[in-house]
């Protein structure tokens, strides 16, 4: 009974060893069966590395503000009476806006006015009676003083009068009214805000490094979200004389017509300064690039080495580099390639490195530097 069962675990231990052999050669027939795998050919576009002129321009982002602009307040207390003007309505300098309650002023006025005329009447009789020494000079003096004490009470009371009628102080456009009819306005209490829409002014910061470059009557552009595939050309109109300690930034105004006023003070857009002098950069199409966290890549399409036969396909290299600015549909290469090479420029996402690749660039989409997307 022993023997019968030693028997047993021994042949259970050849049956194993058998089994683990034949699948030991299966899985090294596997690997070796990978090694020499080779991917069939991926089909591929191309485009050649160029050599360009484009305009140099320093980017940066900037905000929109005003040229003139101002939150009109209350100068004086005083109920609202009439209000002259409607939200969001552009008005001209002088406009009337808020007329606060000045009857009280206005009574005062009419006193203060009788009182000025009476002493204009004394004045003129006084100067009448004193070449005849009538009057002494004492006397004289004394009333052209009451005359202008009457004067400057009546100025006084219009003055009031004029600060309870508000105006619009510039032209502009309103914006949301914050003010009821019969509320007693206090004195700063906001009413309306006018903001001047054409010209406007863009505000911006460039690092102090460029100071040189920058000038008043440079061209610039500006693109916004809120205003797509549009394009806005101003000029620098003021270079801020002192750097920011903190930032190590200038400041510089440029000024924009907004005629249509698709501009608002606040917004944010995308400024670009336009130098004098063009450079030349290296373009590729910017569907060529792989962007990765660690570095953006290409693949490089090279012929195959010379020990392979004439037969054998194109391969695909990757190749990383340094990217600069977009245009259109097409990057600026700063390193890692040179003119005359061909990239992959559709495709690539599907590629490893040595991979053979058929060019066929009759499927290649074309490439704009200045692309108008088709309107759906």
């Amino acid at each position: 009974m022993k023997k019968t069962i030693i028997f047993a675990i021994i042949g259970l231990v050849l049956l194993i060893g058998v089994l683990g052999g034949v699948k030991g050669l299966q899985i090294n027939r596997m690997i070796a069966q990978g090694k020499q795998y080779v991917p069939p050919p991926e089909t591929v576009t191309t485009a050649v590395v160029q050599s360009s002129t484009w305009p140099n321009e320093l980017t940066a982002v900037g905000s929109l503000e005003a040229v003139q602009g101002v939150m009109v307040a209350a100068e004086l207390s005083g109920k609202v009476v009439k209000i002259a003007f409607e939200p969001g309505r552009a008005v001209k300098a002088g406009e009337l806006l808020i007329q606060q309650d000045t009857t009280s002023e206005a009574a005062q006025l009419r006193a203060a006015e009788a009182s000025m005329q009476l002493a204009r009447l004394n004045l003129e009789r006084a100067r009448e009676l004193l070449p005849e020494n009538v009057i002494t000079q004492s006397n004289f003096d004394n009333v052209e003083a009451e005359f202008k004490q009457a004067a400057a009470q009546a100025d006084t009371i219009r003055a009031i009068i004029a600060k309870k009628t508000i105006r619009a102080p510039f032209a502009g456009r309103l914006g949301l009214r914050l003010v009821n009819l019969g509320q007693t306005l206090n004195e700063g209490e906001p009413i309306v805000s006018l903001q001047s829409m054409d010209p406007i002014f863009v505000n911006f910061q460039l690092p102090q490094q460029e100071l040189t470059k920058l000038q008043r009557g440079l061209s610039v552009t500006l693109t916004s979200d809120a205003l797509p595939g549009k394009t806005i050309e101003g000029a620098i109109t003021a270079v801020n004389p002192q750097v920011d300690r903190t930032t190590r930034n200038i400041r510089v105004q440029a000024t924009v017509a907004n005629t249509k006023e698709q501009l608002r003070p606040g917004m944010f857009v995308n400024v670009a300064v336009v130098l004098p002098e063009d450079r030349m950069v290296l373009t590729i199409p910017s569907t060529a690039v792989l962007y990765a966290p660690y570095s953006d890549s290409v693949f490089i399409v090279e012929d195959p080495p010379d020990d392979t036969d004439a037969s054998s396909k194109s391969v695909a290299r990757q190749q990383f580099l340094r990217l600069g600015d977009t245009r259109g549909d097409y990057i600026a290469v700063l390193s890692g390639l040179k003119e005359g090479q061909t990239v992959v420029s559709t495709g690539a996402f599907k590629l490893r490195n040595g991979q053979s690749v058929v060019v066929d660039n009759t499927l290649s989409p074309e490439f704009d530097l200045a692309p108008h997307p088709e309107e759906g």
